[in-house]
């Protein structure tokens, strides 16, 4: 394979898959639209299957510095009333640890690696893809410099569509798909430094009135991570401003976060004191796709957020992302420089699975509208999820490994 694999989006996904075909031999390059990759975001959760991978890949020692390892998801009302409560990570069982983890850090910690292992040219920033054309022997990839504007084309052997929610590439491949699924939530997201331990110390919180849910979860270094969600509409399509589209992110303001959650009281956890004390407040609408019948197909596919965008709900997108990587470069080893067949058996392995996943977090959302807010409905939804978005512990223990033998 003697042009390398392009990766379009330098994001967990992007990057997790540069350092799984460099660890198969496979060379790659990354182009990424933005003219910095910045710590942006705020923290997130890695499973323990995402966590097994980045482990396989030599990252192991390096998120058990920066993450902390999840005891417990607790779930409670509004009061701080437990219903139920599920054991995480190696408490379960587990080989590897499930862990919270400020999204930002983690995705340095992927930059720095592949510019370590794969070259200081690996990614390349502020080059935004166009186009691509696909020939019997490879993609022709048009890229233009955001600085310059001037445009060139990139020979490829594959292209890899990891550009996110609002994908380039799964634009080319599908024109004709619908507009962003609302799921009538909105999202607020902050971190807040030096809130007081609550209940184990290390537990993953969901507390919910039906219409509003806040979740709050310790990232480290004395940060702890919170999310509102406020139901406000009817699930559908993301509606439009009178300006344009809504934006997928935009700074929040305070005041909107804090008048849902009067009357709240936790007990173990200062509610108002989590929210009004975080330097910085995002807003996004939770939103997701419709599940693609093919993500890709010769050399071109779909690869995370780009490929099944899913809402929130379990915590599951960067550990698929990382999924989605290891196999891609799994099955591109195995193909033996066959690419539009390895592909191809990425997304048999991949696809479905993944679309499971988006349906039950879907599945898992709607558990908590007003008119389903009842423990054994949640018990139920919990239980569906579990199943289906994570890999039963005794699997996931004896899965062989994703890491193929490298070529040369």
């Amino acid at each position: 394979m003697a042009a390398p694999v392009l990766i379009a989006g330098g994001g967990i996904g992007g990057l997790t898959t540069a350092l799984s075909l460099h660890a198969a031999g496979i060379p790659s390059l990354v182009v990424e639209s933005a003219r910095r990759i910045e710590p942006l975001g705020v923290g997130i959760s890695l499973l323990t299957h995402g966590v097994r991978e980045l482990t396989e890949l030599g990252l192991g020692d390096r998120l058990a510095e920066l993450g902390v390892p999840t005891a417990e998801y607790f779930f409670c009302d509004k009061s701080g009333n437990k219903l139920f409560a599920q054991p995480r990570g190696k408490a379960t069982g587990s080989e590897w640890p499930q862990y919270c983890i400020h999204r930002g850090e983690l995705h340095l910690l992927l930059l720095d690696e592949v510019r370590s292992r794969l070259g200081a040219d690996a990614v390349r920033t502020g080059t935004r893809l166009q186009d691509f054309t696909q020939h019997g022997d490879g993609v022709e990839v048009v890229v233009t410099d955001r600085d310059s504007g001037a445009a060139e084309t990139l020979r490829a052997a594959a292209l890899i569509g990891a550009d996110g929610l609002n994908s380039t590439v799964r634009a080319r491949l599908h024109p004709d798909e619908r507009e962003l699924a609302w799921s009538g939530q909105r999202m607020w997201r902050g971190v807040t430094e030096g809130v007081p331990p609550f209940l184990t110390g290390r537990s993953w919180v969901g507390a919910s009135d039906g219409d509003v849910t806040l979740v709050a979860y310790p990232i480290g270094k004395d940060r702890t991570n919170w999310v509102c969600l406020v139901r406000v509409a009817e699930p559908g399509l993301l509606p439009e401003a009178a300006d344009g589209p809504v934006d997928d992110r935009r700074e929040g303001l305070l005041k909107e976060v804090l008048s849902h959650y009067e009357g709240w009281s936790l007990g173990w956890l200062d509610v108002r004191d989590l929210l009004e004390r975080s330097v910085e407040v995002l807003e996004y609408p939770m939103v997701d796709r419709d599940p693609l019948p093919a993500w890709g197909s010769g050399r071109v596919t779909l690869l995370g957020d780009a490929a099944h965008p899913m809402y929130p709900a379990g915590g599951n997108g960067a550990a698929q992302a990382i999924l989605d990587a290891r196999v891609l470069a799994y099955e591109l080893a195995r193909a033996d420089g066959d690419v539009s067949a390895g592909l191809a058996a990425y997304e048999r392995t991949r696809l479905e699975e993944a679309n499971g996943v988006v349906m039950a977090a879907r599945a898992m959302e709607r558990a908590t509208s007003p008119d389903t807010w009842d423990r054994a409905q949640i018990t139920q939804m919990m239980e569906m999820y579990r199943k289906k978005a994570e890999s039963e512990v005794a699997q996931l223990n004896s899965r062989p490994s994703y890491t193929p033998p490298r070529r040369e």
